[in-house]
């Protein structure tokens, strides 16, 4: 159970938008897109990063960064892999509807310190990324055997 001091429980009950497990699951697809894909650039400066850490040469953890869109198609790639055709459904239970929802979560994580971005990111990173309809359910194809 989410501890109703957390900061998520706090976010929760603020903005209604989205459910916990649409930000749970920004979180798993970040991992996802660092540790499985091998997506994220490191950051020069600790206290800039998005999230998550990739090891260095030195074996010291070093902040590793996605940009607005590659955390978008990481979430795609994710929500494909774990829900198959029922992914855009899944995703629109939760509150999700377009790619400019994501940015609001992530920016809701930033906002409340469980996530951390560079100067350069911005909120309208995340927009009209793939179109969901497309993106989700595009390459799914039902054939019948002849």
């Amino acid at each position: 159970m989410l501890d109703p001091d957390h900061p998520i429980a706090k976010l929760l009950r603020e903005d209604r938008r989205y459910t916990f497990d649409a930000y749970v699951f920004v979180f798993e697809a970040l991992r996802y897109a660092q540790e499985e894909l091998g997506m994220g650039s490191d950051v020069a400066s600790e206290g800039e990063v998005e999230g998550g850490e990739a090891e260095s040469e030195e074996g010291k953890a070093s902040p590793r960064h996605l940009t607005g869109q590659e955390l978008c198609e990481a979430i795609r790639q994710y929500a494909l892999e774990q829900y198959g055709l029922m992914a855009k459904c899944v995703l629109n239970q939760w509150g999700v509807q377009k790619t400019g929802d994501f940015g609001e979560i992530v920016f809701n994580l930033i906002h409340i310190g469980e996530m951390r971005k560079t100067p350069h990111d911005r909120r309208e990173d995340f927009d009209d990324v793939f179109d969901f309809e497309a993106g989700l359910t595009g390459k799914f194809r039902i054939t019948l055997p002849e």
